[in-house]
């Protein structure tokens, strides 16, 4: 049993697991230009071809153009779009002049129809111009350790200076994928919205086929120009393997992807962490100095090219928990991590019910209560 000391607020614990055999398909053949397969969690490559190699990926694009208005906020407020951002060649969500929209709205209309005057609006609203959002999807970019990807347009219509690589695609994904928001969206079939000036309802369908297609499949965008091809960014979920597949460049993007997730499928196994049935942390304010915490579910690992990583993990929670506390209350997380990279957060929650001590509570003296605030600001 690993103890939370009532002085420290996050403990580390490390172990390694062994490898697992798996029924393994052969290597896909694809047609595209670069590809590769990822697991979600650790972003390791499972499958890749020229996965490095700096390509166009045309509409693609909007995954980053979306996360980054999703992060911006105020998601529901409507607000009229700017008029010359609707004036865009290419695809469209079918935005006019003076249409009241939301940006919530605009993010359906980059991920379902790939809608350009969606992205252009977006980024106007959010950047301030299609310049300023530009630097924002670099500044992004950089922060997430995409090494070799360069944005200048929100939509992903053409510029030599435009580019990305499977590899980066993929990385960017699995980040935008922790948010809800774009999670739930890029895994509709088809979505009902009102806008337009005034708004009304109207459906718009989403681009990409494999949500029908392929078992487990929970998104994410397609894309397409005459110079970068047929460019396409899946993800599907399997027996707790979550798994993101991008192709740039593919005549045969349907079918490459099926290829591919199946080949990782193959793969790539969870197996559950050898972790402990339980942990403390200090309880004030009740008969126990102790309140033992479980993992709201089991951590599992990934086991991929029957390699398991030597995952790490930290419990975060309260310095001190003060009763009551009620078995099943959320007091903190389990974060499991693959080196530096975050790739699971698990709800702690309590696995008893701890009362109030009975009789008179003390009162704190002067000095205590200077104390306490002390310990707080420097171990909270």
């Amino acid at each position: 049993m690993k103890k939370l000391c009532c002085l420290i607020a996050v403990a580390v614990f490390v172990f390694t697991l062994s490898g697992g055999c798996f029924a393994v398909e052969n290597e896909p053949q694809v047609s595209a230009k670069a590809a590769v397969v990822i697991e979600a969690g650790t972003g390791r490559v499972v499958f890749g071809k020229n996965e490095n190699a700096k390509l166009p990926m045309a509409s693609t694009t909007k995954i980053m153009s979306v996360l980054l208005t999703l992060e911006s906020g105020d998601l529901d407020s409507e607000f009229v779009v700017d008029s010359e951002a609707v004036k865009t060649e290419g695809s469209s969500m079918g935005l006019m002049e003076g249409d009241i929209v939301s940006k919530r709205d605009l993010c359906i209309g980059m991920l379902l129809p790939s809608g350009n005057d969606a992205a252009n609006c977006a980024a106007v609203k959010v950047g301030g111009s299609m310049a300023g959002f530009a630097d924002m999807m670099n500044a992004k970019a950089s922060r997430l350790g995409l090494k070799n990807t360069h944005f200048v347009t929100p939509s992903g219509l053409h510029d030599d200076e435009h580019y990305s690589t499977a590899y980066d695609m993929a990385q960017l994904t699995s980040f935008a994928l922790k948010n809800d928001d774009f999670r739930a969206i890029c895994s509709q079939k088809s979505i009902k919205l009102a806008f337009g000036d005034p708004p009304y309802d109207r459906w718009l369908a989403n681009t990409n086929k494999l949500l029908t297609r392929y078992e487990g499949c929970i998104g994410v965008k397609t894309g397409f120009t005459d110079e970068a091809g047929r460019c396409l960014v899946s993800a599907a979920e399997r027996d707790g393997v979550t798994l993101i597949c991008v192709t740039l460049n593919a005549p045969d993007d349907w079918n490459d992807h099926e290829k591919m997730l199946n080949y990782g499928f193959s793969r790539v196994k969870c197996v559950p962490l050898e972790a402990d049935d339980y942990y403390t942390a200090c309880l004030v304010g009740s008969e126990k100095d102790e309140l033992r915490l479980v993992p709201e579910r089991t951590p599992m690992c990934p086991v991929i090219n029957g390699i398991t990583p030597s995952i790490s993990w930290k419990m975060t929670v309260p310095r001190m928990i003060y009763a009551p506390v009620e078995k099943g209350h959320n007091v903190g997380e389990l974060v499991l991590l693959d080196g530096s990279r975050e790739i699971d957060r698990i709800p702690l929650i309590a696995a008893e019910d701890a009362a109030v001590k009975k009789g008179k509570p003390h009162k704190k003296s002067f000095s205590e209560l200077i104390t306490d605030k002390i310990k707080e600001l420097l171990f909270s």
